[in-house]
C-alpha cells in the first residue's frame, strides 16, 4: 500500500459554495485579509488481489485465398472455443472482441487473405494459466494478455476514496494546530480517482504442439488491483 501526501496552506478569499466534484478543480481565489482558509491536497491508496482475470485470446490463420481462410478460421474457432469450454469456462464468460477475413499485406504482390478472430474469457484467478494453456494448445496463436481485476471495482474505489479524504482532514488538523489557528468548516472539496497503468504485453504468437511434446502450462502469477485517489479541500481558519 502506498501512500504520498503534499500540504499547502495560505490566506485566502473563497465565495464558491461548497460542491462536490469527480475532477479537481481548484476555485477562483485571491488573498485577502478579511478570509482566512487553509488548503489542503492529499492521496492515498489502496491495493488488493485480485479475484478475476480476463484473458485475450485469439487466432491468426495462414494467409491463402478468402474462401479456404474462412473455412480454416471457422475450423480454429470451433476448436478453440471447445477446447475452453472443456477447461470449465461457461457460455457467459465469452465474449467476442472481433473477427474479420482481410487481405495479408505482408507480401504486396500476392492477394492472400487472413482470416483473424479474438475473444475475452473472464476466469478466476487460479485458472488463468490452465485456460490460456487450453485455447492455445487447440490453436490459439495469438494470445497471452491477462487483465488482473476485481469483480466489484467501485467498492475498491470507495475505500481508496475513503482513506483519502480521512488523509486529508487528518492533515488539515495537523496543519491547523501547528499554525496556531482552529480549524472552521469545511467550504470546498473536490476528488480525482485513478488506476496506476501498467504495461501492457503485445499478444505472444504461439505455435500449436503435438500432444506428447505440449509443455506444462505457463507460470503466470497475477498482480494486484490498485486505485488511488486524492482529494482537494478547502476549510475556513477562525
Amino acid at each position: 500500500m502506498k501512500a504520498r501526501f503534499a500540504v499547502l496552506a495560505s490566506a485566502l478569499f473563497f465565495a464558491t459554495p461548497f460542491v462536490v466534484a469527480q475532477q479537481p478543480a481548484q476555485p477562483q481565489m485571491k488573498v485577502d485579509s478579511t478570509n482566512r482558509t487553509l488548503t489542503i491536497s492529499a492521496t492515498d491508496s489502496v491495493s488488493v488481489e485480485p479475484d478475476q482475470a480476463v484473458l485475450h485470446i485469439g487466432f491468426a490463420t495462414q494467409p491463402t485465398d478468402p474462401k479456404s481462410a474462412y473455412a480454416e478460421g471457422a475450423r480454429a474457432s470451433n476448436a478453440i472455443i471447445a477446447a475452453v469450454k472443456q477447461a470449465g469456462v461457461s457460455d457467459t464468460a465469452i465474449r467476442s472482441e472481433s473477427q474479420y477475413l482481410d487481405r495479408d499485406y505482408t507480401n504486396p504482390k500476392q492477394f492472400k487473405y487472413v482470416l483473424r478472430q479474438q475473444w475475452t474469457v473472464k476466469v478466476s484467478p487460479e485458472k488463468a494459466a490452465e485456460v490460456l494453456d487450453a485455447a492455445v494448445n487447440a490453436g490459439a496463436n495469438s494470445s497471452g494478455q491477462i487483465d488482473w481485476t476485481v469483480k466489484d471495482e467501485k467498492a475498491l474505489e470507495a475505500e481508496a476514496l475513503d482513506k483519502a479524504a480521512a488523509r486529508a482532514k487528518a492533515n488539515a488538523d495537523v496543519l491547523a494546530k501547528g499554525m496556531g489557528v482552529k480549524l472552521g468548516a469545511l467550504i470546498y472539496v473536490s476528488n480525482q480517482m485513478s488506476a496506476p497503468s501498467f504495461p501492457r504485453p503485445m499478444p505472444m504468437m504461439a505455435m500449436k504442439m503435438s500432444a506428447d511434446a505440449a509443455p506444462p502450462p505457463l507460470a503466470i502469477e497475477p498482480h494486484q488491483v490498485s486505485r488511488e485517489a486524492g482529494v482537494y479541500a478547502v476549510y475556513a481558519i477562525e
